[in-house]
């Protein structure tokens, strides 16, 4: 049954920065703090009328472990604003929203500051298990003798890096790479290298027409430490095409697989910020709000075949409100990989895998016009904690900014799981795509 809305007051996100073998020059909460700064310089209140602060991060640095607290701290909330954080992997974003969205149905708050955020560059590279046992035995010798006698059991092996992104990006119980869960549904939805590069290449095309029409402007400028000003997300590339994607290398399945860095979403740094305010507030503060959330659902699958989550998520609730697979007007279907979008695609169209899985005939095949029409995430960047927050946001101003009305977002979850999100607009802004 489908539950009170909650509104979308407004929302804005950072340039999606990518990773360059490198940390990036803002740390997570650089990127929260100034997606937060210009979204509340807009409204009538002040940060210190919130009544929380609710990021999702999937990855906060040693010293912003619970980074919600501190982006509302380095906001201005003052100290009696609560600030938490949650962690749903690549649907910790969405998962803050639907956390801000049950406390303000249940009364207990009235206007929430929640989205998500991740600096993927400053993922932590770290010390193999021996390693830390040798400088463990280091710590533990008593005296220069026994510190020389302990140097003997160094070994040049000990000093290769771990990195802790690969290692993130690991599914611990089907022993699978994201990379990997993307080949295994290539493999079973027959999907062609192809597919995947032309998928690709219009992720990146939609995107650059997107910007030059102004359809992104939900996105607000960065300027870093050395002066460099960032306007837009960084990794769209106008000469992405499936002839040049196809000359690139596999990654996740060498040498025989098709997932590779170009049909794969891009390692990036970024923050995207929603307001979300009940009736009350609406009424109290005079807002214009742009959306409302409808309804939302989780769901948990095979890890092995993680990208099917969306698929998981978003048919109960298309049932719940008598939706068609083509009902809304627009989805935003995170892009992790082509092959993952595209299996979605592919299962909604299979009878016997809906009736399977689902419990239900094929849904049939959604229209790709309506499907991530300003791009999605292989052009933009999928900095993880982030995505969630993102799609929902740009969900909303893509069906204002067309004069639409409903809308579905959903995202594939590492670990077996999926998100998704049903919204409507709300005093529509109507411009010619």
């Amino acid at each position: 049954m489908a539950f009170e809305p909650i509104y979308i007051v407004d929302g804005a996100r950072t340039p999606f920065l990518k990773a360059r073998n490198t940390p990036g020059p803002f740390s997570a909460s650089d990127l929260a703090v100034q997606a937060g700064r210009e979204l509340l310089l807009r409204q009538p209140f002040g940060p210190n009328d919130l009544d929380e602060v609710i990021l999702g991060c999937a990855a906060p640095a040693s010293d912003e472990t619970n980074i919600g607290r501190v982006v509302a701290l380095r906001l201005g909330c003052g100290p009696k604003v609560p600030g938490w954080t949650v962690m749903r992997n690549c649907a910790s974003g969405m998962q803050a929203l639907d956390s801000a969205l049950l406390n303000l149905q249940s009364g207990r708050a009235d206007l929430i500051l929640a989205g998500g955020v991740d600096a993927l560059s400053r993922a932590p590279v770290l010390f193999s298990d021996e390693m830390v046992r040798w400088l463990g035995g280091w710590n533990a010798a008593r005296g220069w003798g026994a510190r020389l006698a302990h140097l003997r059991h160094l070994r040049v092996k000990h000093l290769a890096p771990v990195i802790g992104l690969l290692r993130g990006l690991t599914d611990p119980v089907a022993g699978l790479s994201m990379g990997q869960t993307a080949e295994e549904l290539a493999h079973r939805f027959g999907i062609t290298r192809r597919q995947m590069d032309e998928y690709a290449a219009r992720s990146h095309a939609r995107t650059l027409r997107a910007r030059e029409d102004g359809f992104l402007d939900e996105i607000v400028p960065l300027v870093s430490p050395d002066g460099t000003l960032h306007l837009h997300d960084d990794g769209v590339r106008a000469d992405s095409t499936p002839e040049k994607l196809s000359a690139l290398k596999a990654v996740f399945d060498r040498p025989w697989g098709n997932i590779t860095a170009g049909n794969s979403s891009q390692v990036t740094d970024g923050a995207a910020m929603l307001l979300l305010a009940s009736e009350r507030a609406v009424q109290r503060w005079g807002l214009r709000p742009l959306g409302r959330i409808l309804d939302v659902q989780w769901a948990a699958l095979d890890p092995a075949v993680m990208g099917l989550g969306p698929v998981h998520a978003a048919t109960p609730i298309l049932l719940r409100h008598g939706m068609e697979l083509n009902s809304p007007d627009l989805w935003e279907l995170n892009e992790a990989f082509a092959a993952q979008v595209l299996g979605c695609l592919a299962a909604w169209q299979d009878d016997a895998w809906c009736r399977q899985h689902l419990g239900t005939p094929a849904l049939g095949v959604l229209n790709e016009g309506r499907l991530n029409v300003d791009g999605g995430a292989i052009a933009i960047g999928h900095p993880v904690g982030a995505s969630g927050a993102r799609i929902v946001l740009h969900l909303v101003q893509a069906l204002r900014k067309r004069g639409l009305h409903r809308g579905m977002a959903a995202i594939c979850i590492g670990g077996g799981q999926g998100g998704a999100m049903l919204v409507e607009t709300v005093n529509p802004e109507v411009r010619e795509p």
